[in-house]
């Protein structure tokens, strides 16, 4: 879908990945940037003008953690982008898990987010059965989908509950092997020993999980970080680029860093609720994840890994869940929040205002990085002549209540309801058109394109 406004972005400071924060005017035509021009710098005649005094302006955001298939078929497509869009995020990379072929999802799939999304989305697909193995190729040729994901833990009959079978150290072995490199393919590994686990768990007597502690205590740091090892060696050995996602514990962080000065095909990835919940909050169910939350001192081991370059994206891991599946016993709760629409909000709060990190490397942690693993630069992730007109406005200063209402999630909740955060995305841009402004949606369904990489 085409957009033929032909205008000009005055006033704003751009914040460049990795780089300065300049005062700069964007020239945007038919959805693209074509110009990045000097503070009032004289344009042709005809063109509009959009003001964006006193804000900063981010590349678009990509999300590239977030999962589909959880909340009500369908709608889901419009809900989640509705809601990504509040936060400043242009672009989303959802996870599919099913066992069968993913041909034989994909055109319904992708036919039902054509109609409803708001914002450009695509995809990585969970491996586990023989016939992804078989068809692996296929899909990044024929479907653009260059990222999957394994799950280490899912043994036997573990990850049915998710549609998975359990498989082996063998069957990831063969994934990595197979990896297109050439097209840029890559394997996403949840790292988790699940052995381990049911050992703690054994060791701990924990038949009921009555509190965070003790669910954290199941899933200790070592059995993240000596999966991270695993996933890390073998990737070295057979030269495939890996990337770990959701990394919960200064373990596992000291490995990553440990093991990338040897080898350079790691990337890595923490999300927002690692970096502001401990397992010491008495929410109960509703913080239950896997990975668990961990302890302050993972948290500050975290913030630093975000500040020295270890980690390299930050992300959602956003499940669009009803509360009612959160309070329950522990045992019996969901696991997983929605989050998408407060990343950027919790970076600016605590991260920039608590100077813990610059607003450039937020926003290479949030666009430029993520473009660029994921196959999506340079289309995406920067200030890029040719590139998509992406772009999200921000108000550093605006403090706002975080209410899911307003958020339009399908899930109700949020980790954060009710808390104050101080800055918040004010404008959503998708390929030059806005799709959110001050909180309010004016984008369409169905305006979202599918994003085929390779």
């Amino acid at each position: 879908m085409a957009f033929d406004e032909n205008y000009v972005i005055r006033g704003g400071t751009l914040v460049w990945p990795g780089g300065p924060s300049d005062p700069a005017d964007i020239l945007i035509k038919s959805g693209q940037i074509t110009g990045i021009l000097k503070p009032g710098e004289t344009v042709a005649e005809g063109v509009g003008e959009m003001d964006a005094q006193g804000l900063h302006i981010f590349p678009g955001l990509i999300d590239a953690h977030i999962h589909f298939g959880i909340a009500e078929k369908v709608e889901e497509y419009t809900t989640e982008t509705i809601y990504a869009a509040q936060g400043g995020v242009s672009t989303i990379l959802g996870y599919w898990l099913y066992n069968g072929s993913y041909f034989d999802i994909f055109d319904q799939e992708t036919e039902y987010a054509s109609t409803r999304a708001f914002i450009d989305y695509g995809f990585h697909f969970g491996m586990a059965s023989p016939i992804h193995l078989q068809e692996m190729g296929r899909y990044v040729d024929e479907l653009g989908v260059s990222s999957f994901k394994y799950f280490m833990n899912f043994r036997g009959d573990a990850g049915l509950y998710l549609g998975l079978e359990g498989t082996d150290d063998a069957y990831l072995y063969r994934l990595l092997e197979k990896l297109d490199k050439t097209a840029g393919s890559l394997l996403s590994c949840h790292t988790e020993n699940i052995e381990l686990g049911n050992m703690f768990k054994e060791k701990n007597n924990a038949r009921e999980v009555n509190d965070l502690r003790r669910w954290e205590a199941n899933r200790p740091p070592i059995t993240e970080s000596e999966s991270c090892v695993r996933a890390m060696f073998l990737a070295e050995k057979l030269q495939a680029p890996l990337y770990i996602p959701h990394i919960s514990s200064k373990m596992a962080l000291d490995e990553v860093r440990r093991w990338r000065n040897r080898y350079d095909k790691i990337y890595s990835e923490t999300c927002p609720h690692y970096l502001t919940h401990t397992a010491d909050l008495e929410i109960g169910g509703l913080g239950k994840a896997n990975p668990p939350f961990r302890r302050q001192d993972d948290v500050e081991a975290l913030w630093q890994g975000l500040a020295d370059g270890t980690i390299d994206v930050v992300a959602s891991d956003h499940v669009p869940r009803k509360r009612s599946t959160k309070d329950k016993p522990l045992t019996e709760a969901s696991q997983g929040f929605p989050g998408t629409a407060t990343i950027l909000p919790v970076l600016l709060h605590y991260g920039y205002h608590q100077n813990r990190l610059s607003l450039p490397r937020i926003s290479e942690l949030l666009t430029q990085t993520p473009a660029r693993i994921f196959n999506l630069a340079p289309r995406k992730g920067n200030f890029c002549v040719g590139g998509d007109a992406d772009l999200t406005f921000v108000n550093l200063d605006l403090e706002k209540e975080v209410d899911p209402k307003a958020l339009g999630s399908f899930a109700d909740y949020s980790l954060y309801e009710g808390q104050k955060l101080k800055g918040w995305p004010v404008r959503t841009i998708v390929r030059g058109r806005t799709v959110m402004k001050d909180g309010e949606i004016t984008g369409e369904g169905g305006y979202g394109l599918y994003l085929k990489r390779s």
